[in-house]
């Protein structure tokens, strides 16, 4: 199973891959990973280059809570995120527009 860091690392690379598309977002995301060990991620897509870091902005618009290996397989598309949030597997708090431009560019 990947590590959280592993998977940011992967969702920085796509985000990189489609820096256009992502700053069109214009937003912060604050995600939540609810493993044994809980952690929590920011994904920042208001600066000229996305960052993708460990910890809270404070800033978020959207927060989404999931487990790593969930947001693993959504990531590696074993999972759609629409059918992750209807049997509660992911939830998100906040602006719900903004998670779903999210996963345009996941």
């Amino acid at each position: 199973m990947a590590t959280a860091k592993e998977i940011f690392d992967k969702i920085q690379t796509k985000i990189s891959g489609n820096l256009e598309k992502a700053r069109s977002i214009n937003s912060v995301y604050e995600f939540k990973i609810s493993d044994s060990t809980p952690d929590t991620w920011t994904i920042d897509l208001t600066k000229d280059a996305s960052q993708v870091f460990e910890g809270s902005s404070g800033s978020a618009k959207c927060t989404v809570t999931i487990k790593s290996s969930d947001l693993a397989d959504i990531i590696e598309k074993k999972l759609n995120p629409q059918m992750a949030f209807m049997t509660g597997k992911l939830k998100v708090a906040g602006d719900m527009g903004m998670a779903l431009k999210l996963g345009t560019i996941l």
